[in-house]
């Protein structure tokens, strides 16, 4: 697992340089979209039932404010809309860098 040795926010992108000098940026919006918490994905019960969860909505003027590094697998986003719940494991970064043009 890759895991980013500088995280800085730049303008509207959050910007990553990973231990294999690999570099991520990231637009806020885009991060946000991406949130994998609870409140935005929903959750599903031991039956398989999914519960909560956001429609798909455009977060164009969402900021970035904030960051926190968790443990060793993770970075937690305070966005200027409230949300700050989703923990972005280092993969789901890497994954999202990976697939920006």
């Amino acid at each position: 697992m890759h895991t980013p040795q500088d995280v800085q926010l730049i303008g509207t992108e959050v910007a990553l340089r990973w231990d294999d000098g690999q570099e991520s940026y990231l637009s806020f919006a885009t991060l946000r979209a991406a949130s994998p918490s609870a409140e935005v994905r929903g959750e599903r019960d031991i039956f398989g039932q999914q519960y909560g969860g956001e429609a798909p909505r455009n977060f164009s003027g969402v900021e970035v404010t904030g960051w926190e590094r968790i443990g060793n697998y993770a970075l937690r986003f305070d966005f200027s809309d409230g949300h700050r719940t989703g923990l972005y494991s280092y993969e789901l970064l890497r994954s999202l860098g990976e697939a920006v043009p």
